[in-house]
């Protein structure tokens, strides 16, 4: 599976954080379940202290949750949680992608075509993993080409705790095939710098990510049915 950032050029415990966040994204660490600090260890192949240290990063960004008596556990979205967060991330990436339509460079465009064509090609191999990982960059270029540090900082925090949510919103071929689509339309806004529609198509986005989400936490296709409140 691919990992969402690269591993080598980083420190031990910002690898661990890295392998760590994939898992978590990816459901490998299920929602909910508690961080086991002898097997992740022997996984890892790392010893607690670097371990700790990741535990640490990813609880400050919101994928992992510190509870008295129970230890680090994968963080576990109630649907008020879903509904919330959701509805913060439609008008952070909203504002992002008003502003980025007004201040992106020709660069900036150039970079954010080629990871479009990359995440295509991560499709047609039907590589979920690869496809989410080059998806969360684009989301998070947009941000950048925003030009607004602080508002890039709120997106993040609120962002990581509904990583594993997005990931499991296009295992839908359905609904995999719309994302492509309406990310192909992002690109084709910020070329014409049409700073409304840009902002109207990932408002949009995020409500239909926002309704599959729901629809799968009723259903009990990510938590069982009586976590949902």
């Amino acid at each position: 599976m691919a990992e969402i950032v690269e591993m080598s050029s980083l420190a031990l415990h910002d690898q661990v954080a890295a392998r760590l966040r994939t898992m978590l994204v990816e459901g490998r660490i299920a929602p909910g379940a508690k961080l086991n600090e002898r097997e992740l260890c022997e996984q890892l192949h790392v010893s607690r202290t670097p371990l700790r240290e990741a535990i640490k990063l990813l609880s400050a960004e919101g994928l992992v949750d510190l509870l008295p008596n129970r230890g680090a556990v994968a963080v576990k979205l109630t649907e008020a949680d879903v509904m919330h967060s959701f509805e913060m991330l439609a008008a952070l990436e909203g504002l992002a992608g008003e502003l980025a339509a007004e201040r992106i460079s020709d660069a900036q465009i150039a970079e954010l075509r080629a990871l479009h064509y990359e995440m295509m090609a991560s499709h047609a191999r039907r590589d979920l993993s690869g496809y989410y990982r080059l998806n969360a960059r684009i989301h998070t270029a947009i941000n950048e080409a925003a030009a607004n540090p602080v508002l890039a900082q709120s997106y993040r925090a609120i962002n990581a705790r509904v990583q594993s949510l997005r990931f499991r919103t296009n295992q839908d071929e359905a609904k995999w095939e719309r994302a492509l689509a309406e990310h192909l339309q992002m690109i084709e806004a910020l070329v014409a710098r049409d700073a409304p529609r840009l902002r109207a198509i990932l408002v949009g986005h995020l409500q239909a990510k926002r309704d599959t989400v729901l629809a799968l936490l009723r259903a009990g296709e990510i938590y069982p049915a009586e976590a949902v409140r």
